[in-house]
């Protein structure tokens, strides 16, 4: 019997379960899956819980709900992967596994304390991240009693998951203190260390213009050096400085420590991974999906429901001796909440940038896309749905997972 060993049960590790399940000759093959948490996170739905647009309930489910018949879940830390012997060392009563393919799922995650003065006494006081439940849950909190003054956003680097969460975040902000009523008694200030606010040209003008249109005023450029909470002060390496009343904090992103232990990573722990067979760069039975890989795309659960695409038919190539001839593009669609029910969308691969236009059919969309309507915040709501009963699930989408330039046009910027 061979072993088909997945380490992670997010988003990419439990999809692909459910894949390798349905796919897999299970006379032959055996499939154990590992994680530490029990608790499975709808990680997009961090974004609304500072501003109570969900329950804490609404947002998490647990894993082995999800793990299809036949593959053992493992609850344990990891403590070692060994490629060259083919074995993954548990920290739970020191199991070894041994073996065949090897699918690396390991996410990633926040690191404050790669800032000099985040963690120190404003941390979850007056500084925040939302990139996790506790984060998101303490900003909550905060965010009841807060009455006015200014919020800093701060990206601290790139890459990060969900790269445009930090907009809609800013965005949610505005629709809440407007809510509230207290809109005119709060100044909103985004920092990010890119040249606008997103990477792409196009989508980085158009999405400019909502923040303008919002007030929100955009600091770019800003590559932070430290925090001093003590005058609740953000500097720059370049001598600037912003004060803040509230930090709302998406730090460094790292890969698993376990890739770093294991020497398998790059300087930030993402696992060398070729951008279109999704196969390790050094390892041939070993495989990569989602977060944990440094592939140029975007670390957001569209990107790994694509990619899983390709990556099934390429494990199973190899499997069978054959060429790898799935290639993934890069694609990725992502929605952009802009509050006042409303949403934007940007649909995108490696070679081609967010554009305007209708998705996902020419002509009839529905979707416009780089333009904010209803009709996309429908689509914003129905995603979680979409995740817990057919994502995860590995049951596949009714649209090609290869972009497509249909419907879109190309825009000259002044």
């Amino acid at each position: 019997m061979k072993t088909f060993l997945i380490l992670g049960a997010g988003t990419g590790g439990t999809m692909m379960a459910n894949k390798l399940a349905k796919r897999l000759n299970t006379g032959e093959w055996k499939i154990i899956l590992v994680d530490r948490d029990v608790t499975h996170y709808y990680q997009p739905g961090f974004l609304f819980l500072p501003f109570g647009y969900y329950k804490p309930e609404d947002i998490f489910q647990s894993k082995s709900k999800f793990v299809p018949s036949g593959v053992e879940l493992v609850i344990s830390d990891i403590e070692l992967i060994d490629p060259e012997a083919n074995k993954v060392t548990l920290v739970k009563d020191k199991r070894v596994i041994y073996y065949d393919q090897l699918l690396i799922a390991t996410g990633t995650d926040i690191h404050p304390e790669e800032i000099e003065g985040m963690m120190d006494a404003g941390w979850r006081k007056n500084i925040f991240d939302f990139y996790t439940f506790e984060g998101a849950m303490a900003l909550n909190g905060f965010l009841k009693n807060f009455n006015g003054g200014r919020v800093v956003l701060n990206i601290a680097e790139m890459p990060i998951k969900c790269p445009v969460a930090p907009l809609e975040f800013m965005y949610l902000a505005d629709y809440y203190f407007t809510q509230r009523g207290i809109r005119n008694k709060v100044e909103l200030v985004y920092t990010t260390p890119l040249s606008g606010a997103f990477t792409k040209p196009t989508a980085s003008k158009m999405l400019g213009d909502v923040m303008e249109k919002k007030h929100i005023h955009t600091e770019a450029d800003f590559n932070i050096m430290e925090v001093d909470s003590g005058k609740n002060l953000l500097k720059s390496y370049d001598g600037r400085e912003i004060e803040y009343d509230l930090l709302v904090t998406v730090p460094t992103n790292m890969g698993s420590d376990v890739i770093k232990r294991s020497g398998m990573g790059d300087v930030l722990n993402y696992v060398p991974t070729n951008k279109q067979t999704l196969r390790s760069e050094k390892y041939e039975n070993v495989w990569v999906v989602g977060d944990a890989s440094n592939i140029p795309a975007s670390k957001a659960g569209s990107v790994v429901h694509y990619a899983a695409e390709t990556l099934i038919e390429n494990i199973l190539s190899a499997i069978e001796g054959k060429p790898l001839t799935a290639a993934f593009d890069g694609h990725s669609t992502c929605h952009i909440v802009s509050g006042f029910q409303k949403s934007l969308l940007i649909d995108f691969s490696y070679n081609v940038e967010p554009l305007p236009g209708l998705y996902p059919f020419p002509v009839v969309g529905p979707f416009p896309l780089l333009k904010e309507s209803w009709f996309n915040y429908l689509g914003k709501l129905s995603f979680k749905w979409i995740y817990w009963n057919i994502m995860l699930r590995g049951i596949p989408f009714p649209l090609p997972p290869n972009y497509s330039i249909a419907g879109k046009k190309r825009v000259e910027l002044a």
